[in-house]
């Protein structure tokens, strides 16, 4: 019987391709910013909002299943 029975799938972004998208999006990412300020500041405001409330709701949600 082998080893590992179940050989797991490489999931990588270690080679080549994955290095380029990488730079790809970072340079993508260094260009809108500096084109469009006020869009990146904007879009970044309305992200950690997003976040704020989804890791509220969550808390929200375990407090209640914990009856506080």
């Amino acid at each position: 019987m082998a080893k590992n029975s179940f050989p797991m799938m490489q999931t990588g972004g270690n080679g080549t391709l994955g290095k380029v998208i990488r730079i790809l999006v970072v340079v993508a990412l260094v260009v809108l910013v500096v084109k469009f300020p006020a869009d990146a500041a904007a879009f970044a405001k309305a992200a950690f909002s997003w976040a704020g409330t989804a890791i509220g709701g969550v808390v929200t949600f375990f407090r209640e299943l914990a009856g506080r």
